[in-house]
């Protein structure tokens, strides 16, 4: 990762302290398991720069964006460039308190505490993900104040009181306008140091189709880099959901047709069909076949 790092025009000076970071918080080796290995890189250098310099200087981040500006491929990312076990907690209708710290439990014959993410990534000096955080409920949040702040204590009820190991960092996650999200309170807001993520670019895309898929004809990542652009600029517009806006699907789409299926076939099921709407999924298909020749299939876009 910090090869990658380099490559993106990262600061030899950030990369030194991201190196002497590693070297004062080593990983115990019970987490080593925890620390992933993404298998799809961030690019975007300024980005990079905000987020390794929020963690250095012992802050918690809030990723905030629309759909596929890669704010859980940056949480990981971070994760791995910094050495630390990721522990990742998604926000829903049932997340509570106990869920988040830890609740009692019945074992081998008598009541012991089971710890729950945010505990166990607080005392081994993880990484933990928040993920759709404007989703959690008012109870989950305020599990959460003291967590966040200076004070970086957990009171466990009944039980004793920790202190977040110095390595601990949360990443939250954000986007708007998806069913059952709000407005983040100010007081958790102002615990983090928000990061507005941004589209990305249509190099970085076609870096990406390549790292990912280094066979892949470059005239093919640029059609399919030319195809996403046009499906967000017709979705900013509003003339279509952001159903169809799916990078993982565009990504799932190269797979597809490298293992076996037709681009019509690959598009259809990674893209198009995820327009439930029939007058909507037409629009979609219009616009993927006004861009990609549908025939195409693995020997035509990768090279032997």
């Amino acid at each position: 990762m910090l090869v990658f790092l380099r490559q993106e025009g990262v600061d030899e000076a950030l990369i030194a302290r991201i190196e002497q970071f590693r070297r004062d918080y080593p990983a115990a080796e019970s987490d080593t398991i925890r620390i992933p290995s993404p298998k799809f890189k961030y690019y975007g250098v300024d980005v990079w720069r905000l987020a390794i310099t929020a963690i250095l200087s012992g802050e918690n981040l809030l990723l905030v964006g629309p759909k596929a500006t890669g704010k859980n491929v940056l949480a990981e990312n971070l994760s791995a460039v910094f050495g630390r076990p990721e522990w990742d907690v998604s926000f829903y209708l049932n997340t509570d308190a106990s869920s988040l710290i830890g609740t009692d439990t019945f074992k081998n014959g008598e009541v012991s505490f089971r710890k729950g993410p945010i505990y166990a990534c607080a005392e081994a000096g993880g990484f933990g993900v928040l993920d759709e955080i404007n989703m959690a409920k008012n109870e989950s949040l305020a599990v959460l104040h003291a967590t966040l702040d200076f004070r970086r204590i957990i009171d466990v009820p009944g039980y004793s009181r920790i202190s977040l190991a110095p390595a601990t960092r949360f990443i939250a996650t954000m986007n708007y306008g998806y069913a059952g999200t709000r407005e983040l309170n100010e007081a958790l807001a102002s615990r983090f140091m928000v990061i507005n993520m941004p589209v990305i670019s249509g190099p970085d895309l076609e870096k990406l189709l390549g790292q990912q898929y280094p066979t892949l004809k470059e005239e093919y990542a640029a059609q399919l880099t030319t195809l996403f652009e046009e499906i967000r600029r017709k979705c900013e517009s509003s003339e279509i959901s952001t159903k169809a806006l799916d990078l993982r699907g565009l990504l799932a789409t190269v797979n597809l047709v490298e293992n076996g299926l037709s681009m019509h076939e690959a598009l259809s099921v990674a893209i198009i069909n995820k327009s439930f709407d029939e007058f909507e999924r037409t629009l979609v298909e219009d616009i993927v076949s006004a861009r990609i020749d549908g025939k195409l299939r693995k020997e035509d876009i990768f090279r032997a």
